[in-house]
């Protein structure tokens, strides 16, 4: 039994540094190619360690046109998006988490299945109506869109989140006095705040990676993933391997910021 267990463990933890090595070391390459010197990109053999580290790639792809006005569309519609969706989406998962009705399940899986539709699909629909009401190429269009997508994440995630809270903490509050709202906002919501957190910031990596909605619903006021999208096959190499760094980069960092919630961003299971 020992040796089963020794050998289950040496197998458990090559396979776990193996997916690593998977997906950390082409964000290594990326990042080692974007401060390079921009000729070093065509050098062959590329060199596996940083032995010349430059900002020069970096600079050229940062001042390029319109590579920091669609950095700003994207904060702006990932912010948006992250706003109204908290917005709609914590007080549908709250629901879910503390309301018995019949077809409860059927909602949960509704929402789910929300995701099944694809975006290629509704991409002309959407393009016809955001011109009709006067709402294409802004971001406001985009952020709308990405609302849509990342709204059933939200909602089943709070509702793991306050499904996580014991409701007879808000019972006992309501028994010295609060009224149902006074008890959710003085019990239940500092100890969710952690899982909204996560949430949210998880929500922002989703709108600020999204390129093909982006790319339809713009043309002018593209996003940072749209406007590298579009200018992908025109532009040289290195630049390639800077706009890809300079997208990565915030996802990498709200993700170790939010590590340490995502216990709290799925919850338990639901009764």
């Amino acid at each position: 039994m020992k040796g089963r267990s020794w050998v289950g463990d040496v197998l458990w933890y090559a396979g776990a540094i193996a997916l690593a090595l998977w997906v950390l070391a082409p964000i290594y390459l990326i990042g080692l190619l974007a401060f390079s010197p921009r000729m070093a990109v065509y050098r062959w053999p590329r060199p596996l360690l940083p032995l010349e580290l430059s900002v020069e790639t970096m600079r050229f792809f940062v001042t390029a046109t319109g590579t920091l006005a669609a950095t700003w569309n994207s904060i702006v519609v990932a912010l948006f998006t992250m706003i109204l969706s908290l917005i709609l989406g914590a007080p549908a998962g709250y629901a879910l988490a503390r309301f018995f009705f019949p077809g409860r399940e059927a909602v949960r899986m509704g929402i789910l299945m929300t995701r099944m539709f694809p975006m290629a699909i509704l991409s002309i629909p959407l393009a016809v109506t955001f011109i009709r009401m006067g709402l294409y190429d802004t971001p406001w269009a985009v952020a709308l869109v990405h609302t849509a997508m990342a709204l059933p994440f939200v909602i089943l995630i709070t509702a793991s989140v306050f499904t996580a809270i014991p409701r007879d903490l808000e019972e006992a509050a309501m028994t010295l006095g609060c009224s149902p709202l006074s008890a959710f906002l003085r019990i239940s919501l500092p100890l969710a705040l952690p899982g909204l957190a996560a949430a949210a910031l998880f929500t922002f990596v989703i709108s600020w990676n999204e390129v093909f909605a982006a790319a339809i619903l713009t043309l002018r006021q593209r996003t940072l993933p749209a406007l590298v999208i579009t200018v992908l096959n025109e532009s040289p190499l290195y630049f390639r391997f800077a706009g890809g760094f300079f997208m990565v980069a915030p996802a990498l960092v709200i993700l170790l910021i939010i590590r340490r919630y995502l216990f709290h961003l799925w919850g338990v299971s639901g009764r």
